[in-house]
């Protein structure tokens, strides 16, 4: 009984370092195949997990989470399965042939590192094809899309577990409260991480008042409150200006904000969503946020104290089905800025991707970035170009709080375990 409890507890520590490691977007499993005895020229067992660069025969190189490359040589003897995205064990586990792995999949590999340090001899391969989770990754953004909601965090009361949030499509705010149980999974971005995968479990007491927030589960009718099944929190800046200086070679870019009145240097690295708005489009969100102007002029209200103001990401069932017909274009462009948050993220989606060497000096643009620490600058997570008539409609940088941490992406991808 000894000898099987200290092996359980050395799967359940392999799980563990499974899971953190972020196997398919963090989409872990509770089980791995033991590793064989070393043999003579080899070293002590060791583990690598990441996604296929190249295979050829029974050599793997293998991009690691860490950002290296792996040389992994698969014995014939080796065991190979193949689970799904979501799986809790190797029950359902299927025997895969080598033949079979692809560049893109997601492996756990189990073996010994052999003498030269630079090759992992595998016994065993645990696989996530990517096509299962790329279907996965949809299926859960369209969760987050179809029952989540997005704001500036309010109020945070732990005691009740409760958060309010004011959530502001184009202007229109509106609050919303959240209800957290102990079922609720939180998880928090890192200061100066992009990636929603980096995220890690915090409490509800270090959610802060000016947060930026996403919550996913079951809404009432009204909307006005929603019983959270996931959140994922984070402190985030929202930034309007123009661009002083662009460091390709450094990876930065450095702003004027507009509300600020001061220059701000922010990193933009390979996980920066970057998109520029084609003129018609802007003109149309620019006229939107003009309306929206013109009617808190006239009585509405803004939330106080809120220094950015993001579009509810949680778009309902209609703005997914509005969004299918608003493509970019002459005419989708008035109605993308017309009003709801989901038609915005459908059409930045639709944009091609640019970088940083097609921005230049004078641009105009909004950003949205990590809260940075005083050691780094903070990074940046959407960037929007061709933002000028946006900016002359909101002249005081308010603009810049129609994008959010999830605009681009649509949501948060996935169930992260820790």
């Amino acid at each position: 009984m000894e000898l099987r409890g200290k092996k359980r507890k050395g799967r359940l520590r392999l799980i563990a370092i499974f899971m953190c490691m972020g196997l398919a977007a963090a989409y872990g499993v509770r089980a791995v195949a033991a590793a064989s005895a070393p043999r003579a020229g080899q070293i002590a067992a060791t583990r690598a997990v990441g996604t296929i660069k190249t295979i050829t025969g029974n050599t793997i190189v293998l991009t690691t989470d860490t950002g290296a490359e792996t040389t992994i040589q698969v014995a014939d003897s080796a065991k190979l399965v193949r689970i799904e995205p979501g799986a809790k064990d190797l029950k359902n586990a299927a025997p895969l042939q080598l033949q079979e792995l692809q560049p893109g999949d997601r492996i756990l590999v189990r073996g010994m590192m052999a003498g030269d340090g630079k090759t992992l001899e595998a016994a065993s391969v645990i696989a996530m094809k990517h096509e299962d989770i790329a279907a996965k990754q949809a299926h859960e953004r369209e969760e987050w899309q179809r029952h989540g909601v997005g704001g500036l965090v309010s109020a945070v009361d732990p005691a009740t577990g409760t958060l309010k949030i004011s959530t502001n499509a184009m202007g229109a705010a509106k609050g919303v409260t959240v209800q957290v149980t102990k079922q609720t999974v939180l998880r928090r971005y890192a200061p100066n991480s992009v990636k929603f995968d980096d995220a890690k479990p915090a409490p509800i007491d270090q959610i802060k008042v000016g947060d930026q927030l996403r919550a996913r589960g079951t809404r009432s009718a009204d909307g006005a409150e929603l019983a959270a099944d996931e959140i994922v929190s984070g402190t985030f800046r929202n930034i309007a200006g123009t661009i002083e200086a662009v460091d390709t070679a450094a990876g930065t870019l450095t702003v004027m904000d507009l509300a600020a009145k001061k220059s701000v240097t922010v990193k933009v690295g390979a996980d920066t969503q970057i998109r520029k708005l084609p003129p018609m489009i802007a003109q149309g969100i620019a006229a939107r946020l003009k309306g929206s102007a013109a009617g808190e002029a006239a009585g509405g209200s803004a939330p106080a104290g809120s220094t950015a103001r993001p579009v509810d990401a949680g778009a309902n069932d209609r703005a997914s089905a509005q969004s299918n017909s608003q493509a970019a274009g002459p005419g989708g462009a008035g109605r993308a800025g017309g009003g709801r948050s989901g038609d915005l993220q459908q059409l930045l989606n639709r944009i091609p991707a640019s970088t940083l060497a097609d921005l230049q000096r004078g641009d105009a643009v909004m950003i949205v970035t990590t809260e940075g620490t005083a050691e780094n600058n903070p990074t940046a997570i959407t960037l929007l170009a061709g933002v000028e008539p946006l900016l002359e409609a909101s002249p005081k940088g308010g603009a810049s709080s129609i994008l959010t941490p999830w605009t681009m992406s649509g949501a948060p991808s996935g169930d992260t375990n820790p």
